[in-house]
């Protein structure tokens, strides 16, 4: 193909190519010049030019295919305009006269078309270049079309449409002659002539005058005639053209002088409307043929003709726009009602008709009135309509009143009236549901009295008004889901007060049940008692009906649909009343067969039909039950449904006996009853009706055959069974489009009414299938049928095998014995339930049966695949695979598949050869591939059909039977890949382009073939490329052709291609092409694309294309934009708002649901990849579309909910935002749309998160963006966050403020603690305080109490409203939502006062470091008590409250074997109908909660009691010895003891359930909370000593930390519970201690050796694993520090001894879990008895030297790792634990101490050269504190001793001079040990060696801090040595000291020129001397009289220190704080 890529074309290649090739290898050439030629010079394309134009013109003459002569046409038009247009004369008379050639030879043809397309593109392109000639082409190319045949006509229509285009208003003098040929062809044969000569007016229109002025009604009955028997393409063509003429009549300013004005004249919007509807209500008959008609009553307006000016309609108010309509809405709105009313008899002459023109009406204002108009031009449409409602009512009661009876159900009014009020209810509904919560406004407007209006209409006497009116009430109740129980109210109030109207009820009853069916909508419900006031009367709805038998048939009706909606509601609502259900349902039939018969005896007409009527009723609510309350189905409640179902089947048996004795009143209550019982037991399982399944089946059989039933409605009974997929080849009317609402109505032909809801008010509580539109159920008649197939499918399914085969063979009969049309309708129904019937027994893997059974089924399925309705031979091809599929034999199918192969050989009809080759497909479909001889027989038939141009139907069935083989052979297909593709591109390349089915399949065939291809795709071999520029050329011709669905398929072509191999496709042509689709508004004002389907697939790509590439797919989007081409008439915002902006308008136009989740998920994916690079756009897009409606808050009034969410008075900057004149991006965006906007910017947020940290600070944003202003940062446009989510949160739609308020919460918590960069002190947030709520208080933004005080004042007043309990809540939802609202509350306040806990504890650390409390206090912020002082205030309430909704939480999550024993009424806070779903919001919030009642308890120390139970009587803390005092109140009071446990037992309780059995989806909000609050609980004495005291407790506590240790894996919840497990280890500690206390002194003194012990391991030291504390306490610290540290295991390290591994530093968290882990090792000693704590000693030091070893790594600074520290603290813990001094354990610890000391000692040995790692400082310390905390037996035996004397020489030796220090520090805390024993060895050791160093350093002068640091240490130690030292010793010392302090003395002129380091140690030496001189005097005075040189140099410093000592004290005071302080701090920290 690379060959073909040249300006001129190859012909040395071209004509070494096969015919196939040769046309592939043109049409690539043409495309590449297409591109080439824009892109050379004009130099070289003149030079070339005429070359070229020869190749061009040759190839006209080579017969070229319809994509080819297009591009062609293009090519060469462009080549003119491009180089000179010298030739071009010659060019266009060759064209010419190949049109006027005399050839009529089909070869010939291409050459003529190619010519006429060659003309128009010329023309188009060049225009008034070419001046007069077009009059001669124009001329010659109208009479060439007189003999030509349709695609001649099709070409030569668009071609005139081109040169009109081109000519513009140049072309006057032909306009006449061209409307004349097209006239001709606009109701021409064939439709695809039609379509094109649409658009040849269309573009005449726009200067041809007459057409929309003198011509208008011709040109009008010119487009009705056009319509009738018109297709869908030409309906959507021809209404653009109508409806854009006569909206171009009436916006039209005319042209011209005073001459021309007679022949125009002015059209008003009254004429234009009256000929519209003279076409909706006559059609295209004229006005005086029809007269005729109309006296004999006969014609009625055939339904496409009405479907296609409905469309026109629409066309019409789109093209003039949403302001138009605005304005006009009264007129048009009373115009288009007036469609449906009596004026206009024919449009609703029967009830199909009406039901057909109803629903074109509500298409009409649905599509206008919902697609055009914002929110608030809806609100005053909807008070306009509800207008209307009001005078039709008017006129409606003044009949009504007329008291005469006969008249006033007989008048004409009522029927008049009546589809006018319909349409106006439905439209209402449909816009109050669309407005959501924006509708709010709406309803509270008293002037406009819609509720009063719609709820007065529920007593029309028509019933399909009342109908209409209680479909209006249930969209109001889900749009506003507060007006639900009110609602409910009335109507049920209504119905009890009107009960002896039947109007009011019927017209309540249906009102009540669809407003039960809003419930499931509105997810906080209705209150429970409602359904009690229900059933109850329903109850005496039944009961009463028989009093009256006026009213009998509608009470009956009322009482079981009030019965039936009540089960929608589940089992929650229905279990309470199952019972009285049941047994109505018991009492409503016969019990026995005899009382049936006796039955029939009695009775008349009219008892029957209420009877039947009853029947009927209960059958609905039992289904009802079992559909919506599959959970109360148990066994028992089955035995209780069963007994009624044998008379129910026996009364179907009957109907026809009874029907034949009281004549047609009773035909269509048995036909509802026959409906009712099939479609419940087709919900049944057939074992519940097993004895009645032959009588079901026989009664099947008939209602299947009857011979009563006269119309064929295959397109509603077999579409279900076809394929979907195979559903495609029919007819376009069964695919989705967006006028699928009206065209429905064409595809049901002409005897059958659609869907409407009078024909089953029982489905008004249905939730409907199609989104928000009124339930559509099919007549009586129909639906009876669509239930009787599908039950056929089952109960043929299990019936024995006997009877199943009777059944079949007398179905095939019944079908051979009906002639005529009637054979048809038997056939469809017999093949329908024979389809059913298989495709029931290969879904339940069931079996046919005997060999016998197939014969007929094969025999039925046959005739039928030779039908003449495609539909049926779709259906029939279906049920012949799954034939093949359920008895799953190879020769069988084999043998299938041959009967078709030879079918296909020798039929020549259409309707065989389609039907069969369908089949093949089928086969192959269901079982996969057969085997490859059939495959290639399969294959090689489907070619030759596909190429049978003489029936484009049998090219289009093979194909996509050829498109299912490719897909289901899979990898065996890779063979036939090739010759396939080629087949493919050579149809492409020829078949007509009027022929758009066979290119669709063509376009599947492709699609199959790509995805079969799959990655092969990528490959590089010759034959893959080929294959692949094949598949691209393919998708090219494909997107080219003038179809939408063709269009679609290349798309999706494209798509699979870019998924398989990205780089072969062309991005930036495929976003452009995607682009053009989308967004090109010359289609339709309101609709992009006309076509649905074509728009889904552009998505669907576009939301491929941009999950892997979202940046290129949006560059590509605006460079569209910007070289946008001049015949595109783009959105004009993408050059502003890029891709994504269109997305977001186009989501706010469109309706369609899985349009818009591709839309939403293909921004999210846009957003995800670019909104941090791209935050200003993205941001300023959000804040358009929340602006946009920003003005829409500040017109309508003022909602009062919105006062209390924030200051009004900040409102006015966002509303004045934006004047600055240029048109806003988006006008009036809805609801839906601005919450998606909303939902962006939290998205934005969390994206930001995982960028750049600079987004969430102030002055690395402000600095960075300094640095580069390109760089943007979230922090800066923190003032547009807030000022959006205000925006949002201040709405009038409840949802949007819901967003805006998540938003605002979004923001708070991650910029709470993001400080403001110009005021220190303060936070960021504080600039936009008046936006605020808990979360804002929680977060700490606000420092001002007054602000809190604000927003306290709200929970406050939250806190008031619900104190009052359950009962008092409002009642306008279910309790349940009471519930969630209370515990909402209360959980806000735990919310708030642990944070002021947390504050108020924080507070009082941080004043213990007095430094930072003077400026706290400084800053004038809030005290942080403040807080919790506001709090105080309503502690006794809140807490009173949080107990309750605790206790109701511990209720509520019992297992339910105890749910007998709960209270009957339920708890605090729900009600026990409700728990269910009360135990949701107790879910969410009970471990706030808990952990707030337990600060609480914690704070009142378990020391007051109740507020209410007076003075505290307690007065210390309850210790377990104090508790058997005091007690002696009244039994009838609960003392303060018991409710203390309680409470401790109800926190603990709670806490150890969820713990112990955390689910996975537990938060770890609510696992932290939990921990939380058992930590505060165990912070005080009193439920510590609980703990302490019952050790089963305490154990299983432990166990369950545990789990949450082993299943957590996050660190802060491991720490929570480490704490815990310490507080529990220092309760036993305090038990133990208590213990022992009380037993000295019980004990006295004297008997002291007979003491018992306590603590665990008693006198045996044994620890039972399970009864154990301290040995669950050891699992669990060893799980925590095995996890961490590995190398702690022995098992791991395969020795138990100590392997020197490479010591590892741990993350914070771990070291902060090891820590905690040591610190409760070290506490367990102290739990134990003198024994035991022999047992658990080894282990405990093996745990903690090995933290020591393994973590003992070197940092820089000498510093010790947290871990070390921890071990080390541990350590010392440990042995100085009493026990190592007890009597009873005293040698068994000393034994074990050493041997832990030498294990240290150990750790510095080499073991293969390792020990370099580990840290000097660290073992040094542990010998250290060794030394000092143990007895000293321990460490003065010899050879230990001389090993740690040994390790401190080392260390003296260490070069490191922090070593050094550390080591000086450690040596002066043993050096002062006053123990002799221990520390004189080491001082006679060590001291030398000490006075040597620092003698050196003497010599060498000290020149760093470090060294600075080393001299002053030892000089300290040496000090300490004087102080320790005998009296005879001291003298020595102190003149070894004297000389080495004072040679660092300097006299005056050395301080002034000494380094700092010197005059440091000037200080330090200076102060030391004049601290010891007074001390040792005698000994100080004889140094200084020996050496006389030291004593001048002593003096001479001194007096040079007097000089500056002014300066200097501070600095000297500073120094000396420094040494001093590095070693107070190490002293605290272990030693």
């Amino acid at each position: 193909m690379e060959l073909a890529h040249s300006l001129l074309l190859n012909e040395e290649a071209y004509n070494q190519l096969g015919e196939v090739q040769k046309a592939e290898f043109i049409f690539d050439w043409l495309r590449y010049l297409e591109k080439l030629l824009v892109a050379t010079s004009r130099s070289d394309v003149r030079e070339k030019q005429k070359t070229l134009v020869e190749q061009l013109l040759s190839l006209l003459n080579s017969s070229p295919g319809p994509p080819t002569r297009k591009l062609l046409a293009k090519n060469l038009a462009l080549l003119y305009s491009i180089g000179d247009t010298f030739s071009v004369f010659e060019t266009i008379d060759k064209c010419n006269d190949l049109i006027r050639s005399k050839d009529d030879s089909p070869s010939y043809l291409p050459t003529k078309l190619a010519a006429v397309v060659c003309l128009g593109s010329l023309y188009k392109k060049l225009g008034r270049i070419l001046g007069n000639t077009f009059t001669d082409t124009v001329g010659n190319i109208l009479k060439a079309m007189k003999s030509a045949e349709s695609q001649g006509r099709y070409e030569i229509m668009l071609s005139l449409q081109n040169i009109l285009n081109g000519l513009g208003a140049a072309a006057t003098p032909c306009h006449r002659d061209v409307y004349k040929a097209a006239r001709s062809c606009l109701t021409d044969r064939s439709m695809a002539v039609r379509c094109a000569a649409a658009k040849c007016l269309l573009e005449l229109q726009n200067e041809a005058v007459f057409m929309w002025s003198t011509d208008l009604d011709s040109v009008a009955t010119l487009c009705f005639k056009s319509f009738e028997g018109s297709n869908y393409d030409v309906r959507i063509s021809v209404s653009k053209l109508l409806g854009t003429v006569l909206a171009k009549a009436i916006i039209s300013k005319h042209p011209g002088a005073a001459a021309s004005r007679q022949s125009i004249r002015r059209v008003s919007l009254e004429e234009v409307l009256e000929l519209l509807g003279t076409g909706f209500l006559r059609g295209s008959s004229g006005f005086l043929r029809a007269s005729g008609d109309m006296l004999k009553g006969t014609s009625s307006v055939s339904r496409d003709v009405r479907v296609g000016v409905t469309q026109a309609y629409v066309v019409f108010i789109s093209t003039l726009g949403g302001a138009w309509l605005e304005k006009n809405f009264a007129a048009f709105l009373s115009h288009i009602l007036s469609l449906v009313s009596q004026s206009h008899p024919k449009a609703t002459q029967t009830q199909i008709d009406a039901v057909c023109s109803r629903r074109c009406v509500s298409f009409i204002l649905r599509a206008t009135v919902g697609g055009l108009l914002g929110e608030k031009a809806q609100i005053a449409a909807a008070k306009d309509i509800c207008q209307a409602i009001w005078k039709l009512k008017k006129v409606m009661d003044a009949v009504m009143s007329d008291g005469n009876l006969e008249t006033r159900l007989g008048s004409a009014e009522v029927a008049a009236s009546q589809h006018m009020l319909v349409c106006a209810l439905q439209e209402l509904g449909n816009l109050v549901h669309g407005l959501g919560t924006t509708a709010a406004p709406l309803l509270q407007d008293s002037s406009a009295g819609i509720l009063d209006n719609v709820i007065s209409v529920t007593l029309h006497p028509s019933i399909s008004v009342r109908l209409a009116a209680a479909w209006c009430l249930h969209c109001v109740a889900v749009a506003l889901p507060s007006y639900l129980t009110p609602l409910l109210d009335r109507c049920l109030e209504r119905l009890t007060v009107l009960k002896s109207s039947p109007e009011a009820v019927t017209g309540f009853s249906f009102a009540v049940a669809a407003l039960l069916g809003a419930v499931k909508h509105c997810p906080l419900g209705i209150p429970h008692g409602k359904g009690k006031i229900i059933m109850a009367l329903a109850e005496d709805l039944l009961c009463s009906a028989a009093q009256n038998s006026r009213l009998s048939a509608q009470r009956t009706q009322a009482g079981w649909l009030l019965i039936a909606a009540l089960m929608t509601l589940g089992p929650a609502f229905v279990s309470h009343h199952l019972a009285r259900v049941l047994l109505l349902w018991k009492c409503v039939f016969p019990v026995s067969p005899k009382d049936l018969e006796t039955e029939k005896s009695r009775g008349d007409s009219f008892t029957w039909q209420v009877t039947l009527e009853g029947r009927a009723g209960a059958l609905c609510a039992i289904k009802s039950f079992v559909a919506h309350c599959g959970d109360l189905l148990t066994e028992e409640v089955i035995q209780h449904l069963l007994p009624p179902l044998p008379c129910t089947v026996d009364l179907l048996t009957q109907l026809s006996s009874i029907l034949k004795t009281y004549g047609s009143p009773l035909k269509t209550p048995s036909v509802v009853y026959r409906q009712r019982l099939y479609e419940l037991l087709i919900l049944l399982s057939p074992e519940t009706y097993e004895g009645n399944l032959s009588a079901i089946l026989r009664e099947l059989a008939a209602d299947l055959t009857a011979p009563d039933i006269q119309v064929a409605a295959s397109a509603f009974l077999l579409p279900p069974l076809c394929h979907q997929d195979d559903l495609l080849i029919l007819s376009p009317l069964l695919q989705e489009t967006d006028h699928r609402f009206i065209e429905e109505q064409l595809l049901l032909g002409s005897g059958i009414a659609c869907g409407s809801l009078e024909y089953d008010p029982y489905s008004i509580y249905e939730k409907d299938v199609e989104g928000d539109s009124v339930p559509k159920p099919l007549p009586p008649m129909l639906s009876v049928t669509s239930s009787a197939v599908k039950l056929f499918g089952v109960v043929c399914a299990h019936v024995g095998e006997a009877q199943r085969l009777l059944v079949l063979e007398q179905l095939l009969d019944s079908v051979k014995h009906t002639k005529g049309a009637r054979q048809q309708v038997v056939q469809l129904h017999v093949v329908s339930s024979v389809s059913s019937f298989l495709k029931y027994v290969a879904g339940s893997k069931g079996h046919l049966g005997p060999e016998e059974v197939r014969k007929p089924v094969l025999a039925l399925v046959m005739g039928a695949l030779e039908s003449p309705s495609p539909l049926l031979r779709c259906a029939a091809a279906e049920a012949w695979a799954r034939l093949a599929q359920v008895v799953d034999d190879g020769a069988f199918t084999a043998a299938l598949a041959q009967v078709s192969f030879d079918k296909l050989k020798s039929a020549r009809d259409a309707v065989t050869r389609t039907g069969h080759s369908l089949a093949l497909g089928s086969l192959h479909r269901y079982l996969g591939g057969i085997s490859s001889q059939h495959l290639n027989s399969c294959v090689r038939i489907l070619y030759t059909l596909s190429q049978d141009s003489t029936s484009p139907d049998v090219q289009t069935w093979a194909l996509h039977s050829l498109s299912l083989i490719i897909d289901s052979a899979g990898p065996l297909y890779y063979t036939h890949a090739e010759p396939t593709l080629s087949l493919i591109m050579m149809l492409l390349l020829n078949v007509p382009p009027t022929h758009a089915e066979v290119h669709q399949s063509l376009g599947r065939c492709l699609n199959a073939l790509i995805t079969t291809l799959g990655p092969e795709l990528q490959g590089n071999s010759t034959s893959v490329s080929t294959l692949r520029s094949s598949c691209l050329l393919g998708c090219a011709v494909m997107q080219d052709n003038p179809d939408c669905l063709v269009q679609a398929q290349a798309i999706s072509c494209l798509q699979q291609l870019h998924m398989f191999a990205p780089r072969h496709v062309n991005l930036s042509s495929l976003v452009t092409c995607l682009c053009e689709i989308l967004l090109d508004n010359s289609v339709l004002v309101n609709l992009c694309s006309p076509y649905l389907l074509l728009r889904r697939a552009v998505l669907a790509c576009l939301r491929q294309l941009v999950q892997r590439e979202a940046a290129e797919v949006s560059e590509h989007a605006v460079m569209l934009a910007k070289n946008s081409r001049e015949e595109l008439t783009l959105d004009a915002n993408i050059r502003e708002v890029g891709l994504e902006g269109a997305l977001l308008t186009l989501l706010d136009k469109e309706t369609d649901q899985k349009l818009c989740h591709d839309i939403k998920e293909t921004l999210n994916h846009m957003l995800t990849s670019m909104a941090v690079d791209k935050l200003s756009f993205w941001l300023k897009l959000c804040k358009d579309v929340l602006a946009a409606s920003a003005d829409f808050a500040s017109v309508t009034c003022v909602d009062t909910v919105q006062e209390e969410e924030g200051d009004k008075g900040d409102d006015a900057s966002v509303l004045t935002s934006r004047n600055d004149g240029r048109p806003h991006p988006f006008t009036n965006p809805r609801w839906a749309t601005r919450v998606f906007a909303a939902e962006c910017v939290c998205r934005i947020i969390n994206q930001c998160e995982n960028g750049h940290s600079a987004h969430f600070d102030v002055a690395l944003a402000q600095e960075m963006k300094k640095k580069d202003s390109r760089n943007d940062f979230l922090v800066l446009h923190l003032a547009d966050l807030i000022r959006m989510a205000f925006m949002a949160a201040t709405d009038h739609s409840d949802q949007l403020r819901l967003s805006g308020l998540e938003t605002l919460l979004v923001v708070i918590r991650r910029f709470a603690t993001i400080p403001e960069p110009e005021f220190p002190g303060h936070v960021i947030l504080e600039q936009y305080q008046a936006n605020v709520c808990s979360a804002w208080i929680a977060s700490g933004v606000v420092s001002d109490l007054n602000d809190i005080r604000r927003v306290h004042q709200l929970l406050v007043a939250s806190l008031t409203k619900i104190q009052v309990g359950k009962e008092a809540l409002s009642h306008l939802y279910n309790e349940s939502a009471s519930t969630m609202e209370i515990l909402a509350v209360l959980k806000a306040w735990a919310e708030v006062y642990i944070i002021a806990v947390e504050r108020h504890k924080n507070h009082r650390q941080s004043l213990k470091t007095p430094a930072c409390s003077e400026e706290s206090i400084g800053n004038g912020s809030i005290s942080p008590d403040g807080l919790l002082d506001l709090v105080h205030a309503d502690l006794s309430t809140l807490s009173r409250l949080w107990l309750a909704a605790l206790q109701d939480f511990a209720l509520l999550t019992l297992p339910s074997e105890f749910a007998s024993q709960l209270p009957v009424e339920g708890g605090a806070f729900y009600t026990a109908e409700t728990s269910e779903n009360a135990k949701l919001h107790y879910y969410n919030s009970w471990a706030l909660i808990l952990h707030a009642t337990a600060l609480w308890l914690t704070s009142t120390g378990f020391v007051v009691a109740d507020p209410d139970e007076g003075a505290p009587n307690l007065s210390r803390p309850v210790t377990p010895t104090s508790m058997c005092q005091g007690s002696s109140s009244g039994p009838t009071v609960k003392s303060p003891e018991d409710v203390y446990t309680e409470r401790f037992h109800l926190i603990l309780g709670i806490s150890v359930k969820f713990l112990c059995s955390l689910r996975s989806d537990a938060t770890m909000e609510s696992i932290t909370a939990c921990l939380h609050a058992l930590q505060a609980l165990l912070d005080v004495p009193w439920p510590r000593s609980k703990i302490g005291s019952d050790q089963d407790l305490g154990i299983e506590l432990l166990n369950v930390l545990h789990r949450v240790i082993l299943t957590r894996e996050s660190p802060s919840i491991q720490l929570a519970s480490l704490e815990v497990v310490r507080q529990i280890i220092c309760a036993a500690q305090e038990h133990v201690k208590e213990k022992r206390r009380s037993a000295e002194v019980d004990d006295g003194a004297a008997e002291k050796e007979t003491l018992p012990e306590f603590g665990e391991g008693k006198d045996t030291g044994g620890l039972v694993p399970g009864k154990s504390l301290v040995f669950a306490t050891l699992e669990l610290c060893v799980c925590i520090l095995v996890r961490q540290l590995p190398g702690l295991n022995p098992k791991l390290t395969g020795s138990p001894g100590v392997k020197a591994a490479k010591p590892q530093m741990l993350s914070e968290d771990g070291s902060r879990l090891v820590s905690a882990a040591l610190v409760i090792l070290s506490e367990l000693p102290a739990v134990c008895s003198p024994e035991g704590s022999i047992s658990i000693l080894p282990t405990i030091l093996y745990l903690t030297i090995g933290v020591l070893r393994e973590t003992a790594v070197k940092l820089p600074g000498g510093q010790l790792s947290s871990t070390v520290a921890a071990s080390l603290q541990a350590l010392k813990g440990i042995l100085s634990s009493p026990m190592a001094r007890a009597e009873k354990s005293h040698t068994a610890w000393t034994d074990l101490l050493r041997s832990a000391l030498t294990t240290i000692l150990d750790c510095w040995d080499p073991v293969d050269g390792t020990h370099q790692e580990l840290d000097e400082v660290s073992l040094l310390t542990a010998i250290t504190v060794f030394i000092l905390s143990t007895s000293p037996e321990v460490t003065t035996i010899p050879c230990l001793q001389k090993r740690c004397i040994e390790k401190f020489k080392v260390t003296l030796e260490i070069k490191d001079p922090m070593v050094q220090i550390k080591t000086y520090q450690l040596l002066l805390s043993i050096f002062q040990y006053p123990n002799p024993a221990v520390s004189y060895p080491y001082i006679y050791s060590l001291v030398s060696s000490i006075v040597e160093k620092l003698q050196e350093i003497d010599r060498r002068k000290p020149e760093d801090t470090a060294e600075l640091q080393i001299f002053q240490e030892g000089i300290k130690v040496l000090e300490a040595l004087v102080a320790v030292a005998e009296e005879q010793h001291r003298s020595q010392l102190v003149a070894c000291l004297l000389p080495i302090l004072i040679s660092f003395v300097l006299d005056e002129n050395a301080l002034a020129s000494a380094t700092s380091v010197m005059r440091n140690l000037h200080d330090f030496a200076l102060q030391n001397l004049m601290q010891i001189g007074p001390q040792y005097s005698s000994v100080f005075k004889s140094v200084m009289a020996s050496s006389p040189a030291l004593k001048a140099r002593l003096e001479a410093a001194i007096k040079g220190n007097q000089e500056t000592v002014k300066v200097k004290t501070p600095t000297s005071k500073h120094t000396k704080n420094s040494g001093k302080s590095s070693s107070i701090q190490l002293k605290t920290n272990f030693l």
